[in-house]
C-alpha cells in the first residue's frame, strides 16, 4: 500500500512538473474544461436560484391555500386561453360563502382585481406628493382575509366588517405603494385619490419577498391596495375578474381540495366526465409545475456543458498524443530501468487528470465569482452538489480522454524509444 501511495505521489509530481514546464499549452487544452465547468455553475445557481425563489412565493401564500380562479392556473402562463376558458363564467361571491360552509375549510375569502389589465375605464392613483400612476394592483377583498395569514399587517388595521358593508373608502398599502407616495413619515391616516375618490389608508403590509424583484409595476407584489371588495365594485362595477383563496384546516388539504372540487362542479353544473370548467391549484402543484418547467432547462444545461467538457476532453488527448510522442525517449529509458507497462499508463492519466482536475477548479473559482456577481440583480445561488459535479466531471473528463494517449505510452517499445530523436 505504502509503495502504491508512494508511486501516485511520485507521478502526480512528475504531472504537475510537466504543466509548469508547458503554462500556455497546458492552459489551451484545458481551456474547453474551464467553459464546461463554468457552464455547469452558472446554469445549475440561476436554476437552483429561480426554483428556490418561485417555492418561497408561492409558499408564502400558505402550505395549506388552494387558488381557484375561472382560468385554469399555471405556474408560467403564455397569455394565451382557449376559446372554452374565455366562455367560462367566473367565480362569485357565492362561491366563496359556500366553500366556508365546508367542514375542511378554515376559511375562504374572495379577491376581486380592478387593475387596468382590460381595455376600459383606467383607474389612477394619485397621491398628495403629486404622483398619478395607472399600474398600482388594486384588489378588492373582504376583512376574513386577515385570517389566511397570506397577507401579512405590518401596521395599522385591516377594514372591519362594517366599513366592508357600507362600502367605506379606506384601503391598505404595499410597501411599493408607500415607497411611492409616502416616502416620508407613516401613511397611516393620510388619503389617497383611487378612480376620482379619496380612500383613507387604515393599513400598511409587510413587504413580500419576490421573483425578480418584482419586475416593477403591476408585477411587483407590493405595488398593490387592497379595499373593501365592495368599494372596489363601486369603482369598476361590472369587474368580475374574481380569485378565490380556501384555506385548509390542518392535515386536511387532500380531503378539502376533494370536497372543494365536487362543491364547484355541482354549482357551476359540470356533468359527470367533463373536465372542471374552473381552476384550482394548490402551492405544491404550482412548485411542481415550475420545476418540471426547470427541468427542461436542467437537460439543456448538461447538454452545453457537455459539449465545452467534451471540447476540453478532445484538447487533452490531443496534447497528451503530442506529449507522448515528445516523451519517447524518456518512456524508454523510464522502462529500460524497470518501470512496467501500469507504470506508464499510471503516470499519464494521472498526468490528464491533473491537467483537466486543475481546469475544474479555475472554472469552479470564476463560476463561484460569476454567479455572486448574477446574484446582485437575479434569484441565484449554487447548490451544494455543482462544485463536487464540476471537479469530478473534469477529472473524469481526463481519464476518459486521457486513457488511449496513456495506453499508446505504455505499448511503446523500450529498444525503439531509445533510439527515437
Amino acid at each position: 500500500m505504502n509503495f502504491l501511495r508512494s508511486s501516485f505521489y511520485e507521478n502526480l509530481k512528475m504531472a504537475i512538473n510537466t504543466l509548469r514546464g508547458n503554462k500556455l499549452r497546458s492552459f489551451l487544452t484545458i481551456f474547453g474544461v474551464i467553459i464546461g465547468v463554468i457552464t455547469v455553475m452558472l446554469i445549475s445557481s440561476i436554476i437552483s436560484g429561480i426554483d428556490t425563489a418561485v417555492k418561497k412565493q408561492v409558499e408564502s401564500f400558505g402550505t395549506r391555500s388552494i387558488f381557484l380562479r375561472k382560468f385554469d392556473i399555471q405556474a408560467v402562463g403564455n397569455g394565451r386561453r382557449t376559446q372554452e376558458e374565455r366562455m367560462r363564467k367566473p367565480l362569485t361571491m357565492e362561491d366563496a360563502a359556500a366553500l366556508n360552509r365546508l367542514p375542511t375549510i378554515e376559511v375562504a375569502v374572495p379577491f376581486l382585481d380592478i387593475t387596468n389589465n382590460f381595455f376600459g375605464q383606467k383607474l389612477l392613483v394619485s397621491g398628495k406628493n403629486g404622483k398619478t400612476s395607472s399600474s398600482v394592483r388594486l384588489q378588492g377583498t373582504l376583512p376574513d382575509v386577515e385570517k389566511t395569514n397570506t397577507v401579512i399587517l405590518q401596521e395599522g388595521r385591516w377594514f372591519t366588517q362594517n366599513e366592508s358593508d357600507e362600502k367605506a373608502d379606506v384601503c391598505l398599502i404595499g410597501s411599493s405603494v408607500i415607497d411611492a407616495y409616502f416616502p416620508f413619515g407613516s401613511p397611516i391616516g393620510e388619503n389617497l385619490e383611487i378612480g376620482g375618490r379619496v380612500f383613507r389608508v387604515v393599513g400598511v403590509l409587510e413587504k413580500r419577498e419576490q421573483l425578480f424583484g418584482g419586475g416593477g409595476g403591476s408585477n411587483d407584489q407590493n405595488n398593490v391596495i387592497y379595499m373593501p371588495i365592495e368599494s372596489a365594485l363601486r369603482l369598476k362595477p361590472y369587474a368580475d375578474d374574481l380569485f378565490l383563496l380556501a384555506v385548509a384546516r390542518e392535515g386536511q388539504l387532500d380531503k378539502a381540495k376533494d370536497e372543494v372540487q365536487d362543491l364547484l362542479r355541482v354549482r357551476r353544473q359540470v356533468s359527470f366526465g367533463e373536465k372542471n370548467n374552473f381552476g384550482m391549484e394548490t402551492a405544491a402543484g404550482i412548485i411542481e409545475q415550475f420545476q418540471a418547467i426547470t427541468a427542461g432547462a436542467a437537460l439543456a444545461m448538461i447538454v452545453i456543458s457537455s459539449v465545452g467538457l467534451l471540447i476540453g476532453g478532445i484538447g487533452v488527448m490531443n496534447i497528451m498524443l503530442v506529449s507522448v510522442t515528445e516523451r519517447t525517449r524518456e518512456i524508454g529509458i523510464r522502462k529500460a530501468i524497470g518501470a512496467k507497462q501500469s507504470d506508464i499508463l499510471l503516470q499519464f492519466l494521472i498526468e490528464a487528470a491533473t491537467l483537466t482536475g486543475f481546469g475544474g477548479l479555475v472554472g469552479l473559482l470564476i463560476g463561484w465569482a460569476l454567479t455572486f456577481l448574477i446574484a446582485l440583480v437575479f434569484p441565484s445561488y449554487v447548490p451544494w452538489w455543482a462544485p463536487p459535479l464540476g471537479f469530478f466531471a473534469s477529472v473524469g473528463i481526463g481519464i476518459v480522454f486521457g486513457l488511449f494517449p496513456a495506453w499508446k505510452a505504455a505499448r511503446l517499445d523500450p529498444i525503439e524509444s531509445l533510439r527515437y530523436e
